[in-house]
C-alpha cells in the first residue's frame, strides 16, 4: 500500500478520534454524574492524544490530517444513553482499526494503531462498568 492510500485511511481513523473528542467532551460538561463526567472527560483527553499520533503519521507520510467531521449525536438527558453511544463509538472505532491493520503494511502504522485498539478497549470496558453500576 502506498502512502496516499495510507494517509486515507489514517485520516478515516483521525476523523474518528476527532469526533470521539468533541462527543466526549461535551458529555462531561453536561453530565450530572460527577465520576462518570471525569471518566469521559480523561477518555476525552486520551482521544486527543489519539489524534496527535495519527497527525504525526499522517505528515510524516507527506499527508496533512483532515479537519472535517461527520455529525455528532451529542447527549441530550439519559447518561445511560450518553454511556451507549460512547460504547458503539469505542466499538466502532476498534472494528475501523482492525480493518485498517489488515490492509497497512507500514510496520509503524500497524504498531500505533495497535496501540489505540488496546486503550479503545479500555475505554469500551470503563464505559460499560459505568453503565452497569446504573442499571
Amino acid at each position: 500500500m502506498d502512502n496516499r492510500e495510507i494517509i486515507k485511511l489514517l485520516n478515516i481513523d483521525f476523523k474518528g478520534e476527532l469526533e470521539a473528542t468533541m462527543l466526549y467532551t461535551y458529555n462531561a460538561f453536561v453530565m450530572d454524574d460527577c465520576e462518570i463526567s471525569r471518566l469521559t472527560e480523561g477518555v476525552a483527553a486520551d482521544e486527543m492524544r489519539h489524534m496527535w499520533w495519527l497527525a504525526d503519521l499522517i505528515t510524516k507520510r507527506g499527508g496533512r490530517p483532515s479537519m472535517e467531521i461527520g455529525k455528532i449525536e451529542y447527549m441530550e438527558e439519559d447518561i445511560k444513553d450518553a454511556l451507549r453511544v460512547q460504547i458503539q463509538k469505542e466499538t466502532e472505532g476498534i472494528e475501523e482499526y482492525e480493518e485498517h491493520i489488515r490492509l497497512i503494511d507500514d510496520e509503524e502504522v500497524v504498531g500505533v494503531l495497535r496501540h489505540i485498539i488496546d486503550e479503545e478497549k479500555r475505554h469500551r470496558r470503563e464505559f460499560k462498568e459505568k453503565l452497569e453500576k446504573l442499571k
